[in-house]
């Protein structure tokens, strides 16, 4: 899996303005794995608890891979004081503190939401459950994220632009539509629409900098949809395995 590169445009255009370019990223939007038929199904009411657990447990290996991720672009960056920033989001998954309640970490919430869906916490960590097209995408992914400019990289996380509404989506319709899941284990969600709006925060100061001309912005919305492809083709894994 790779960055596949758009047309550019004749030399010499100047760069879009900080608010145009941002405004060129949030169109990226279109391309959220919200629009995805299998999310839109599973939003629906449509999707079998196998289904559910089906997709809980593939997401579980991303969900794993996310501070792995992060630690790759920390290591990458010269800044201490974007490093501060950062580290936040490796704890956010892996928890900090007595890692209790809520300090447990997101990982541990995904893990209460397998839980809470049928899967066995052993079962979910064991990654039986994984499909080789998932692995694929996230370890593409992590790979990307230490090999690329810290700046590309950070520049990936972007999506998280777009993820506050298909968990609020979730947090909406699941409650109707499934009310066998135990309510607590929808905590993740929860939890991560105000952290999201404080990573994206971060994320999009640095791409608004760095790309600073024309032909590196159209760089940033290739890798923008390098991320999006990835969440994608996840659920068009997860969909195929669970038919």
């Amino acid at each position: 899996m790779d960055i596949a590169t758009t047309p550019r445009p004749r030399t010499g255009l100047p760069a879009w303005t900080r608010g145009e370019f941002e405004a060129q990223l949030r169109e990226k939007g279109r391309s959220y794995h919200i629009h995805h038929p299998f999310n839109v199904r599973m939003n629906s009411g449509g999707c079998t608890p196998d289904e559910l657990r089906c997709w809980v447990a593939n997401r579980f290996y991303y969900q794993i891979c996310i501070p792995r991720k992060d630690a790759a672009i920390l290591a990458n960056m010269p800044d201490r004081a974007h490093r501060r920033l950062w580290i936040e989001r490796i704890l956010d998954h892996d928890g900090h503190g007595d890692h209790e309640g809520s300090a447990a970490g997101g990982i541990e919430a995904w893990t209460r939401l397998g839980e809470a869906v049928g899967l066995a916490r052993e079962d979910l960590w064991s990654l039986q459950g994984v499909v080789p097209a998932v692995r694929f995408a996230c370890d593409a992914y992590v790979n990307f994220a230490a090999r690329a400019p810290w700046q590309e990289a950070v520049c990936s996380s972007l999506t998280e632009m777009f993820a506050p509404q298909i968990h609020k989506d979730r947090l909406a319709t699941w409650p109707t539509h499934y009310p066998w899941i135990e309510a607590e284990g929808l905590a993740y969600f929860r939890k991560r629409i105000p952290l999201a709006g404080r990573d994206v925060a971060h994320g999009l100061r640095v791409t608004l900098e760095h790309f600073d001309t024309r032909e590196a912005q159209h760089r940033a919305l290739d890798i923008l949809q390098f991320k999006l492809d990835i969440l994608w083709n996840m659920l068009d894994a997860i969909e195929k395995a669970c038919q």
